[in-house]
């Protein structure tokens, strides 16, 4: 059993789920189970506040000094949300942090969550000791990126809403694991959409690393060797869990611009 002084409570809050857990930041693992509550509708400030208190009491660390950490999927800047794809437009230009802190009685740390994501993968999982750039996507409800270059996190690159050409959508409205679902596709037919996506990036930043996160890595045999491209593509190793240990190792008041 790891001491208190190796733990951390992550909280991972989605478009449709919300998700926490105690990782022991060591090894990179929860040793708790995984809390799951349902994203409330219309994913509003007041009633998300809400879904955490009952992620953390579920925990019970509502009242625990251990470092918290939040994962938002918005542009984070200096603790302000300043993008609302799959939340409350209430959330654009939104001091979060502050709101939390305030909320929850208790200070942590705020961040992006595909960001965190890629930093549990880059201390912890499929991109650790990766030289070069690596490019974490998450595919989900949308698509999420971190950009992580020689181990140093360029933040808030939202790489999901690249545009494509001829078309009102963005590529996450294509090609996300929701435009799967939405549109009946195959694993084939999705990986076609997949193949736009990831050659259009590769094309813009020449990456030395692709990892793919989100719940549908469990799935990578189904259609990442489908996919034709230069730059190695590897599934995620911490998958749903990324966001949760990513913000857990966030909260120890480590820089998000320093991850090595």
């Amino acid at each position: 059993m790891a001491s208190t002084t190796d733990l951390a409570v992550g909280i991972d809050i989605g478009g449709t789920g919300i998700k926490g857990g105690i990782v022991d930041l060591e090894r990179g693992e929860l040793i708790s189970s995984r809390v799951k509550v349902a994203t409330p509708a219309g994913a509003k400030p007041d009633d998300v506040l809400g879904a955490v208190r009952e992620v953390l009491d579920t925990l019970q660390v509502a009242d625990s000094d251990l470092p918290l950490g939040v994962a938002f999927p918005a542009i984070v800047k200096n603790g302000h949300t300043f993008s609302a794809a799959n939340v409350s437009k209430e959330w654009i230009d939104f001091p979060a942090e502050e709101f939390f802190e305030k909320g929850l009685k208790r200070d942590i740390h705020f961040a992006n969550d595909a960001d965190v994501a890629g930093i549990a993968e880059v201390r912890y999982g499929a991109a650790k000791g990766a030289d070069g750039l690596v490019i974490l996507t998450t595919l989900g409800t949308g698509i999420g990126s971190a950009m992580i270059y020689h181990g140093d996190l360029v933040p808030n690159s939202e790489l999901g809403h690249l545009q494509r050409a001829g078309h009102d959508k963005d590529a996450e409205a294509y090609a996300a694991y929701s435009a799967m679902e939405r549109d009946e596709l195959s694993w084939e037919q999705w990986a076609t959409r997949l193949q736009w996506y990831y050659s259009h990036v590769e094309f813009l930043f020449s990456p030395d690393l692709f990892v793919v996160g989100g719940g549908v890595s469990k799935h990578a045999d189904k259609f990442l060797h489908l996919l034709e491209l230069t730059t190695p593509i590897v599934p995620a190793v911490h998958r749903n869990n990324a966001g949760i240990i990513g913000a857990a190792a966030l909260s120890r008041g480590a820089s998000a611009q320093s991850l090595s």
